[in-house]
């Protein structure tokens, strides 16, 4: 008896190898947004592990979306998942805020949830990164498990993911902001990656993703020095590796105001433990300021110092 097409077996395996630790009874879900990509993995998932779920994302961002939620959704059901929709409400404009909406909705549902991203979307989500400017945590892209999402694609190419949902018979739907060249991730998809192939030749997108995967694993052990190695210490924070001190001072700014700090905001604070001459305090978030007090860094937190390390 003849088994499945090549592209629909991959998606399988990767499906099934991505959930092979959890119990049986463990509930799973798959995030559709009803684009190819996350037809394919709920497609697979059904066969994986039959009686799962689907949720379908409505952001509520355009016109037609509740009618193409609702399409997903039953496509999803004919799957035999048990599929819903979920409206959420998104703060803000652009590609984060709907994110961060949609991520907090799928963790509250308190399953493992499937998340449908690509090797193609882990090379454009590293090219952003380098475009920025950033460092090692950025441009180790997207992890294959963080809390309760998994990502059970990102090995495989955004074609033979898409083929496959063909193969399983579904309808995708193309959502328009996918090719709206306003977003700079769209940019990077259509005109980018496709300039690095013409110019270095294939596989740029799968490199991409290499590099990832090995700045991941050098960023998860600098950050383990770091947490290891907190203190407002000067002396002791200049004896340290140049890359684990700006993590440490990372941490320490963060956990000191609340909110995510710049690159400039570290660098500054390099500059009071590395070229100290007397500046003065380094303005972060939320009215908190950093300053040097003799051999120690001090959050003022309205006009009242704290000393000592800062606890996550």
């Amino acid at each position: 008896m003849a088994g499945p097409p090549p592209a629909t077996a991959a998606v399988r395996v990767a499906v099934r190898r991505a959930i092979a630790d959890l119990t049986p009874g463990a509930p799973v879900t798959a995030a559709v947004s009803g684009g190819a990509d996350s037809l394919a993995l709920a497609a697979a998932l059904a066969f994986v592990r039959p009686g799962s779920a689907a949720v379908v994302v409505d952001h509520r961002l355009q016109d037609g979306s509740a009618a193409a939620a609702g399409r997903a959704a039953e496509q999803c059901a004919g799957l035999g998942l048990s599929a819903c929709v979920m409206t959420v409400a998104v703060a803000g404009r652009g590609e984060g805020p709907a994110r961060d909406a949609r991520l907090a909705a799928l963790a509250a549902t308190g399953a493992t949830v499937l998340l449908g991203h690509t090797l193609d979307d882990q090379a454009e989500t590293v090219l952003l990164g380098l475009a920025r400017g950033s460092g090692s945590r950025s441009l180790a892209g997207m992890a294959a498990v963080r809390g309760p999402f998994r990502r059970p694609l990102l090995a495989l190419p955004r074609a033979l993911v898409r083929l496959a949902c063909g193969q399983s018979g579904l309808t995708p739907w193309e959502d328009p902001h996918n090719s709206d060249p306003a977003y700079a991730r769209v940019r990077v998809r259509t005109a980018a990656l496709p300039a690095l192939e013409a110019a270095l030749g294939p596989g740029v997108a799968a490199a991409l993703a290499r590099s990832a995967a090995a700045l991941r694993e050098d960023a998860d052990a600098l950050d383990a020095l770091a947490e290891a190695a907190a203190t407002d210490d000067v002396a002791v924070l200049s004896a340290l590796p140049a890359a684990v001190r700006a993590r440490v001072l990372k941490r320490f700014a963060e956990a000191s105001c609340g909110s995510p700090v710049t690159s400039a905001h570290v660098t500054a604070l390099r500059a009071l433990v590395e070229h100290w001459a007397g500046q003065g305090p380094v303005a972060l978030p939320g009215g908190v300021r950093v300053e040097r007090a003799g051999p120690r860094l001090a959050c003022v937190h309205g006009g009242r110092a704290h000393h000592g390390p800062v606890p996550d």
